[in-house]
């Protein structure tokens, strides 16, 4: 995949991304944030403070955050800040958290830094009026490559596979992980070029190539790549040959 990093400076983030940090005791019980946390997060809602972590972010991201933490008990003396990228209303946010510790080495908490990376993944177009409700169209899906983070323009894209509450972002140049769901992709791709075709895939249809069908079923094939199918859903199936402009009988 071609590396085009929002890291090709190391102060990138630093410089134009805004940095929330939240401070969590060993217990994993909010005990401070500085003031760009207070305005990003639910804190008037939620009441987090004393409360777990987790009680303030959304369900479907409590199981991204509960990786993270358990990921930053990695037994190595000197473990790397785990990142992971997140959803929030029309915010992306990239999320590291590290464990601190105490004179003696004993786990004193944990340290949850934030960087909103909004602007770097979607379109300010101030010509376009968004319907309500609706997330702002990422111009750039942000994947993880170790402590990376790759920016994968979407046109390059054939199609995004979910794998739990993750998904793999597939190119001609190879695939990446995104820890985005395929439910946010899906809301904030193009949907002139993606179509969400099956449960577990959304397809770019500027790279349609063939229709499948054997044995009752239905697959799309992929221009370029490898000889992949992949699977329409049978509710799909009339959408898409209608997006492609195929008469069904």
């Amino acid at each position: 995949m071609d590396p085009r990093t929002i890291t090709s400076s190391p102060l990138y983030l630093l410089e134009r991304s805004d940095v929330g940090v939240v401070h969590l005791d060993r217990d994993l019980k909010v005990v401070a944030m500085n003031s760009f946390a207070r305005r990003v997060l639910p804190v008037e809602d939620k009441q987090p403070f004393e409360k777990m972590v987790l009680s303030f972010h959304p369900e479907r991201s409590q199981a991204k955050v509960q990786f993270l933490l358990d990921q930053a008990e990695c037994p190595v003396s000197n473990p790397p800040p785990m990142t992971m990228i997140i959803n929030i209303p029309e915010r992306v946010l990239l999320i590291k958290v590290t464990k601190t510790a105490d004179l003696r080495g004993a786990t004193y908490g944990y340290t949850l830094v934030f960087y909103d990376i909004t602007d770097a993944v979607v379109h300010h177009d101030g010509s376009v009026q968004q319907r309500a409700g609706a997330k702002r169209q990422l111009s750039k899906i942000p994947t993880v490559s170790g402590n990376r983070i790759v920016l994968v323009d979407p046109a390059t894209v054939r199609y995004v596979r979910a794998e739990g509450h993750y998904t793999w972002v597939h190119t001609d140049q190879g695939s990446g992980f995104c820890n985005l769901t395929i439910g946010d992709l899906e809301a904030r791709l193009d949907a002139v070029s993606f179509m969400r075709i099956h449960r577990s895939y959304v397809a770019n249809l500027d790279h349609a190539e063939q229709i499948v069908r054997d044995d009752g079923k239905v697959m799309l094939k992929l221009a370029g790549g490898d000889d992949h199918v992949l699977p329409v859903a049978r509710t799909s199936v009339p959408r898409l040959l209608e997006r492609l402009g195929i008469d069904e009988s």
